[in-house]
């Protein structure tokens, strides 16, 4: 047998992946029982999703999860896109040591401290907690994230095709949308799902920083959970694995369409 395929690797890899994905795959095949009792099989069933559906408590936190999500991922996308920007950029500039650490300061710190330091904010300035504070909390929070996965493409961008746009007439602003943002919109776009996922699973943050009428779903399944687990909670668990997995799945085959698309190109202009 080949020594880097052993026995033992077989079964940590194994394990380590049973570890993982047993406990989601148990939830998904649960959120179908037709018992009331989420650990005793009692049949299959789709009662559970249709149950959810008129369950306006969970519709609601849902509908106020998915506007954080979209917003919050949304600005701190193009925030984070211009902070990335200026560090790659302007290598040199006063205070640029302090504007990188408070950029990338939620990347380190609990985020127990950085909901109550946000919750001490909101409150020193006057600021009801609800809907708009739970929506800064989170581009604070996937700001950082978006500036790294962002700075990382622009560290590795070939500048000499900036200088080639502007050489034949391109002034700075149309060079940037018709050169730069192109090349790094696969960073972008990565940058943005990955705010969007943060804000969507976020609890600790968005517990310090909600208010009425402003319940996440996290914090909406954390409370009921707390009183014990329903095929209700497996159900909306279950559709939020689909989403997740069908946004990969779209992800993935997008940057195989642009990487052979990007081949196709490459191999024209050396036939070219």
């Amino acid at each position: 047998m080949n020594p880097t395929w052993s026995r033992f690797n077989i079964t940590s890899i194994v394990l380590g992946f049973a570890f993982l994905y047993l406990p989601i795959v148990l939830l998904v095949v649960f959120s179908f029982n037709e018992s009331k009792l989420v650990t005793v099989w009692g049949g299959f069933s789709t009662k559970w999703y249709v149950s959810l559906f008129h369950n306006q408590g969970l519709m609601d936190a849902t509908w106020v999860t998915a506007r954080v999500a979209v917003i919050s991922a949304t600005v701190a996308t193009v925030l984070g896109t211009l902070a990335a920007l200026t560090l790659t950029r302007y290598t040199r500039f006063k205070g640029r040591m302090l504007f990188s650490g408070m950029v990338f300061a939620p990347l380190v710190m609990p985020e127990v401290i950085t909901g109550l330091s946000l919750l001490l904010l909101f409150v020193a300035v006057g600021l009801d907690r609800g809907f708009l504070t739970v929506t800064l909390a989170h581009i604070t929070l996937t700001m950082c994230f978006v500036a790294v996965v962002v700075q990382s493409r622009l560290i590795t961008f070939d500048r000499s095709l900036e200088e080639a746009a502007m050489d034949l007439g391109a002034p700075p602003v149309k060079t940037f949308f018709q050169i730069t943002l192109p090349v790094i919109m696969p960073a972008i776009v990565s940058g943005w799902m990955l705010a969007f996922t943060l804000s969507l699973d976020d609890l600790v943050i968005a517990s310090f920083t909600s208010g009425p009428g402003a319940t996440t779903l996290p914090m909406k399944i954390y409370s009921q959970v707390r009183l014990g687990v329903t095929p209700e909670i497996n159900a909306a668990c279950t559709i939020l694995i689909a989403v997740v997995a069908v946004g990969v799945i779209i992800a993935s085959l997008a940057n195989k369409r642009r990487e052979v698309q990007r081949q196709r190109d490459e191999q024209a202009a050396q036939r070219g």
